[in-house]
């Protein structure tokens, strides 16, 4: 450990300043750095959650016919899975853990605009996660809708609906509260000399990321609570039997859902915008056009949610129009990694475990937005719309892009956050293995979708029985894969050799602080003078 670490002036944010210790000095503490890691810790634990539904889900479908569940149980299975995947940590994964953490040290600030406001955020996901899980243990379990929730079923099944939705409600508000916080802090407290385009590409993807989680989320929340109103006091809003309009919801659900597919991906680009300047030892390329390119991204996706209903029955006109937008969006992502790629051009190249999981995003993310093209096609669409190959294409995107991404930026902070080390050899067979299995899971998904496989069916046809089996065991050495990766991190938090305050050779502004931080994050507000990234 370097002498500036070991003769801190302040206090490590981990040492009791308060009047509480132990695990009440964190639940009530408004750093910045420890609800980052109450939500790091929170996420980690609704996604291994999240992991053994999924694994009970592709152990249902090693053969035809009932193996381990019934349908009924099948159908909570795979909607309990989404709605922790989705809601509990795909969309605050990187933002509410990561964000939390790094952000104010990102542009020189001791702490977010609202602290308390950002503790409450923290409590109503616990809400949220601890409803959504609720749904186990009374009634007629957990929903069987899906994590869409679609009506009419959602209004008319007796599973534990009313109660999913209100979990999911209450984490669109803990996601707006993040929201608004970080839009204030962005806009209000950079250290001087950080203007806009000093300021680094992670902050300005959680600054996209923002506005969309402000704008959005209220009508997601509006159109959950319309199911809860029709569920328990008969109002027709989706129900067609009583005047209803089930198109109605499909509209509404996904204005939100398809803008929170960039809540879930644009920081993951932040991410990777960070770790490969330096790990090549470069500049990044094209620093404008990353940062514009990610705004579009926030601005675009407003406006193509129609393209998950291209077979509900809407006019030829608004089905080319969605498509159009559709294609469209993809050309600032595809700006995006041709600027990682140039970044990379003849770069030193340092072949670290982060910049390992940013490379398996470009690769995983690449696969999903061009198999997304085919679903964003009207003719192939309906071939491939409800079939396995949706699925695939959405893990892609999300896990192979957001999960990876996600890991990456832990390996990346992780010094930063402990003051500690992994062991990196291990760091990387665990990659290995998760890649390898995450590959062998989905891609003979892709395969039996275009074969004619529903999804959300936990039985087939003997014909695509050996692909089935082939997915099972993907996701068996996929598991292996994040056990070694969690294991080694733990490790590296128990007993991990000493980091130096800036190990990674980094030029943002989090480096050039103590590891781990102390309490204010800056004895004195830095200067800026130069851009980041200035290799």
């Amino acid at each position: 450990m370097t002498e500036q670490a070991a003769i801190r002036k302040q206090p490590s944010f981990r040492e009791p300043t308060g009047k509480y210790t132990g695990i009440l000095s964190w639940i009530t503490s408004t750093d910045h750095k420890k609800i980052g890691l109450l939500y790091l810790y929170s996420i980690a634990t609704f996604f291994i959650v999240g992991v053994l539904l999924g694994l009970a889900m592709k152990l249902e479908l090693i053969a035809p016919g009932e193996t381990i569940m019934k349908a009924q149980t099948y159908n909570q299975v795979f909607t309990l899975h989404g709605v922790i995947m989705i809601f509990l940590f795909i969309i605050p994964g990187i933002p509410a853990s990561i964000g939390n953490f790094t952000l104010p040290l990102l542009i020189g600030a001791k702490d977010v605009s609202f602290p308390k406001i950002n503790l409450l955020s923290w409590y109503l996901y616990v809400l949220g996660g601890l409803l959504a899980l609720s749904t186990l243990l009374f009634g007629h379990g957990p929903a069987d809708t899906g994590w869409t929730f679609y009506a009419p079923y959602s209004i008319k099944t007796g599973t534990n609906v009313t109660v999913a939705v209100l979990a999911a409600f209450v984490l669109g508000f803990s996601s707006i509260l993040t929201g608004v916080n970080f839009l204030t802090t962005i806009h209000r407290m950079r250290c001087p000399g950080m203007s806009w385009f000093k300021m680094p590409l992670f902050p300005w993807s959680l600054y996209a990321t923002a506005w969309i989680q402000v704008l959005a989320t209220p009508i997601v929340g509006i159109t959950l609570l319309m199911i809860v109103v029709e569920r328990t006091l008969g109002v027709g809003f989706f129900d067609p039997a009583i005047g209803g309009d089930p198109i109605l919801y499909q509209h509404l659900f996904w204005i939100y859902s398809h803008p929170a597919v960039y809540v879930m991906v644009l920081p993951a680009m932040g991410v990777v915008s960070e770790i490969i300047p330096v790990f090549v030892r470069k500049y990044i390329y094209g620093y404008k056009a990353i940062v514009v390119s990610g705004l579009a991204i926030a601005f675009v996706g407003y406006f193509v949610w129609g393209h998950h209903m291209f077979t509900s029955g809407m006019s030829d006109t608004a089905r080319v129009v969605f498509s159009f937008i559709t294609f469209l969006v993809a050309v600032p992502s595809g700006v995006k990694i041709f600027n990682w790629v140039a970044t990379m051009y003849k770069g030193s190249i340092d072949l670290k475990p982060p910049l390992v999981y940013a490379l398996s995003f470009i690769f995983l993310f690449m696969i999903g937005g061009l198999t997304g093209l085919v679903v964003g096609a009207l003719a192939t669409d309906i071939h491939v719309h409800a079939t396995s190959f949706v699925v695939a294409h959405f893990h892609f995107t999300m896990f192979g892009g957001t999960g990876f991404a996600f890991l990456g930026a832990v390996h990346y902070w992780f010094p930063k956050i402990y003051g500690k080390i992994y062991n990196f050899k291990t760091a990387i067979i665990g990659w290995a293995i998760l890649f390898v299995g995450f590959n062998l899971l989905y891609i003979p998904m892709f395969i039996m979708g275009i074969e004619g496989m529903p999804r959300r069916y936990y039985d087939y046809l003997p014909q695509f029985t050996n692909l089935n089996r082939l997915s099972t065991v993907g996701s068996w050495i996929l598991a292996t894969g994040l056990f070694i990766i969690f294991y080694n991190l733990v490790k590296g938090v128990r007993k991990g050799q000493p980091a130096t305050d800036n190990i990674w050779n980094g030029k943002t502004l989090e480096w050039q602080t103590e590891s781990p931080p102390s309490q204010e994050n800056f004895e004195t507000i830095p200067t800026v003078t130069e851009a980041p990234y200035n290799y």
